[in-house]
């Protein structure tokens, strides 16, 4: 068995993943790919464990009431997917997050639908404090299969540099 490792270890070939910063550039536009069905387990889970209460996504018979088809998904639940969906083109490759700004919910997601993300680069730019990194600013959307828009946000991370910091 360890021959086997051996030669897979041997024939293994890198496999470059992420985005370095010299790959941004300001109106550059990525599509996600995959999406997400959120699922009536996922959201009471999620609402269960960070303790949002409300019964909108726990209690389908109070939902109904309320006039929504089904269980209403916790707007955070909602906001960690698209952000996840992002993360393999925007910042896998590590660098500190700065932060999420301009959060807006467009309307209510109900259990069952699928969520898509797209971003746009919306700046990029060196720092001196961090000269192995640059910063680059994104606006996310998460969508439906169909485009309609369910919550948009910016966000912020340092982005490593592919060229090495001279020193």
């Amino acid at each position: 068995m360890n021959d086997i490792v051996a030669d897979l270890k041997a024939r293994a070939q890198p496999w470059r993943r992420g985005n370095s910063y010299e790959d941004f550039t300001k109106g550059q536009t990525f599509r996600h790919h995959w999406g997400r069905t959120i699922t009536a387990s996922d959201n009471v889970l999620f609402a269960t464990l960070t303790l949002h209460y409300n019964p909108l996504y726990t209690n389908a018979d109070y939902a109904r009431s309320r006039g929504f088809s089904d269980l209403v998904v916790c707007p955070l639940l909602l906001f960690n997917t698209v952000f996840g969906l992002s993360v393999e083109d925007l910042s896998e490759i590590g660098g500190p997050f700065l932060g999420v700004d301009q959060l807006t919910y467009q309307r209510p997601v109900i259990v069952g639908e699928t969520v898509y993300a797209n971003s746009e680069v919306i700046d990029r730019r060196e720092t001196e404090s961090r000269p192995g990194y640059g910063i680059v600013t994104w606006r996310t959307q998460g969508v439906t299969a169909d485009g309609d828009v369910l919550l948009v946000y910016r966000r912020a991370n340092l982005v490593r540099k592919r060229k090495p910091v001279s020193g």
